[in-house]
């Protein structure tokens, strides 16, 4: 699965709010949910509820409460609800929701955590208090309006064992064989074909919780060129691009409209290579573009990742 929004399951749409209505399937780990609706210009707040079960009376049991709230300058409240008691709660001061805006939420399940994108923006993780599986009903309540709740019940991260397809380690040892597999870094990898028009590179992984930045590069093997060195700086929140040709680095650059990666964040990162430049995208949203300054494509050959990430999967085509 690419974190595709658009083949999306049990589409609901226009819902009456409140709305509560049965989830079809488990949420397993790459599961998503979602919501895309319309904040009006008089909302206090509202709130979207991952539950176990639809009791009123008692108060059916919340593992996961998403509460945006527009009062002075507005904030996000995370919490959960266990017979009839609220947890302790999550803040989160620089939220993307206002007033009079649409939105589009992404609730992805993850094995630890749930994470949340707003408007292609990654927002907030919450880790699991209650385990998901159990989660069998969403609630949707307060001044919103609705206009789509759709479902994706993938289970590509069922297995978070480290996969390599249209690619070949180079250090095999890396590649643990007891457990959980998982990559160690610095990761090498071989491409079956080398790097040309229409070719795509998908890693997978997570950023480390105290990740200071990570490199993911497009390697000629022979002369040890970087066609294309991506390196997002966490600390900074700079997303660095640049070319390492004939023994030289060459000018980075750095713009960007947003900065895609987080501490503690799931991330799918699709390379595309295009004619004029390669296209990455960041859990299913552009991020940038980098024009070839490395002429002869063919001879890129190798991929490399290493820093602050927990890599779960690389794959080529």
């Amino acid at each position: 699965m690419m974190l595709s929004l658009k083949n999306l399951q049990n589409t609901i749409y226009n819902p009456t709010i409140p709305y509560v209505g049965t989830i079809s399937e488990q949420l397993k780990p790459g599961s998503l949910i979602v919501i895309r609706g319309h904040v009006p210009s008089d909302a206090d707040r509202f709130q979207v509820d991952l539950q176990i079960g639809s009791s009123v009376k008692p108060r059916a049991d919340v593992a996961f409460h998403l509460n945006p709230r527009f009062k002075r300058s507005g904030c996000i409240v995370c919490n959960t609800l266990t017979q009839e008691k609220w947890g302790w709660e999550e803040i989160i001061y620089d939220t993307p929701f206002q007033r009079e805006k649409s939105f589009e939420i992404v609730i992805m399940v993850l094995k630890d955590k749930f994470q949340v994108a707003v408007n292609g923006k990654h927002t907030l993780l919450y880790a699991h208090r209650i385990s998901p599986e159990s989660i069998d009903t969403l609630g949707i309540y307060g001044k919103v309006n609705i206009h789509s709740i759709g479902f994706s019940f993938s289970t590509d991260l069922q297995n978070t064992q480290a996969s390599i397809l249209g690619l070949s380690e180079i250090n095999t040892e890396n590649v643990q064989k007891s457990g959980i597999s998982q990559f160690t870094l610095p990761f090498k990898g071989r491409l079956n074909s080398p790097m040309g028009f229409g070719r795509t590179v998908v890693i997978k992984g997570e950023v480390n919780t105290n990740a200071k930045g990570f490199n993911v590069d497009l390697v000629a093997g022979k002369s040890k060129d970087i066609a294309l060195h991506l390196n997002p700086r966490l600390n900074v929140k700079a997303f660095v691009r640049n070319s390492f040709l004939q023994g030289a680095w060459g000018e980075e650059e750095r713009n960007i409209t947003c900065f895609p990666f987080s501490p503690g964040m799931y991330f799918e990162m699709i390379i595309y290579c295009d004619a004029k430049e390669f296209k990455v995208a960041v859990n299913g949203v552009h991020s940038v573009e980098y024009r070839h300054r490395l002429r002869d494509l063919g001879s890129v050959d190798m991929l490399e990742v290493d820093g602050d990430v927990h890599l779960l999967e690389v794959r080529s085509w």
